[in-house]
């Protein structure tokens, strides 16, 4: 066996000669600095300092040193590792400022913005407006009737004096809903008005009966800016002893008023329906002009074409024949109706021009009415 090689001379190692040493402290610095982001300076931490890296590597070779020669090696090596340590340390914490700086710009939170993001919702106004008029009659001790919305011919038809060759009995008019073994002749069609919840009301109850009937009806029209295939109307039903057209007429005045301010004033004009005689058509006063664009082109209104009155729908006193049907004895007992179609109301209360955007379900139409309890 040799003896130790106590005369080895550690600087004729290439890996350990002070000036290679410099060059790969140098050269580890370098890429520090130059790493743009903590990406880059990862994988200058790896070629540098990592267990391949050339300081790692020269730092290997001193364990073949004679013992009296490691002193010197380690001392040269171990101060350019740590050179090397402390500028990676010093980079990172930089780089880690840079970063969190750009983070709290790129991903600031604007705490002035509204803080929940699920925006409130709002009823749509043809809900709400039909509870209004709901309360309305209510309030004058009227009960609020429902009935279904598939009815029978009888209810929708019959009973109110619609004959069997009525233009609205026809399939260009009404729904015809099939039956078992896909016949139109079921006899139940998707009713065309509430008033069949009127003739339920008066079969389910002795007079007198005052009720209210809102509701979804059916018609086949196309969907444009004043007609849609569904939509609401809101009939009235009195039946009384000594009921009177005057009795009709200060109700219509009333409910104006409630809905429309006061001042507001009904005329009837004389029409025909089958469930009523005598009946009318029903106008209201235009709540825009009041009248006052009736013969004056220097003040047009839009609202009723300087008209002065503006349609609502049809009223009159209950046909006896329709008493005699619901079994009520029309000797004894008079009644008067009137109906009208919600969103129609809607138009002229909120100046809504399009009926399609109340079907669209757009919350930027039905937000702005807001929500009422």
């Amino acid at each position: 066996m040799s003896a130790p090689n106590k005369s080895y001379d550690p600087v004729e190692v290439e890996a350990l000669k002070p000036e290679e040493i410099e060059r790969m402290r140098d050269e580890a610095l370098a890429a520090f600095a130059a790493a743009g982001d903590l990406d880059a300076l990862a994988h200058a931490k790896v070629a540098h300092t990592g267990g391949t890296s050339p300081l790692a590597l020269a730092n290997r070779e001193i364990g073949a040193l004679p013992p009296q020669a490691k002193a010197e090696a380690g001392k040269r090596v171990g101060q350019a590792r740590g050179a090397v340590s402390k500028a990676l340390a010093a980079r990172q914490t930089e780089l880690e400022a840079e970063r969190d700086a750009r983070v709290l710009v790129e991903e600031a939170v604007d705490v002035t913005l509204p803080y929940d993001r699920v925006q409130a919702g709002a009823r749509h106004p043809l809900t709400t407006l039909s509870e209004r008029i709901e309360d309305v009659f209510v309030a004058m001790g009227y009960e609020v009737a429902e009935g279904p919305q598939a009815e029978a011919e009888w209810f929708n038809f019959d009973a109110l004096n619609i004959g069997p060759d009525h233009p609205a009995r026809g399939e260009a008019d009404t729904f015809f809903v099939a039956g078992p073994d896909g016949s139109a002749d079921s006899g139940v069609v998707m009713r065309t008005h509430t008033s069949p919840v009127q003739i339920r009301s008066l079969l389910d109850r002795e007079p007198p009966v005052y009720v209210i009937c809102p509701g979804r009806v059916y018609r086949t029209d196309e969907l444009d800016a004043t007609h849609t295939p569904v939509f609401h109307q809101v009939e009235l039903l009195a039946v009384d002893e000594g009921l009177t057209m005057a009795d009709l007429k200060g109700t219509l005045d009333h409910m104006v008023q409630a809905l429309f301010g006061e001042g507001m004033k009904t005329r009837l004009r004389p029409n025909f329906f089958p469930f009523t005689e005598p009946s009318a058509e029903m106008d209201m006063v235009c709540y825009v002009c009041r009248g006052a664009s009736v013969g004056d082109p220097d003040r047009p209104c839009r609202t009723c074409s300087s008209e002065g009155w503006i349609e609502l729908g049809g009223c009159g006193m209950v046909n006896p024949k329709v008493l005699v049907a619901c079994g009520v004895d029309p000797k004894k007992y008079s009644g008067f109706a009137f109906g009208f179609g919600i969103e129609r109301m809607l138009m002229f209360r909120h100046n809504v021009e399009d009926m399609r955007d109340m079907v669209e379900g757009d919350v930027r139409f039905t937000r702005p009415f807001g929500m009422e309890i």
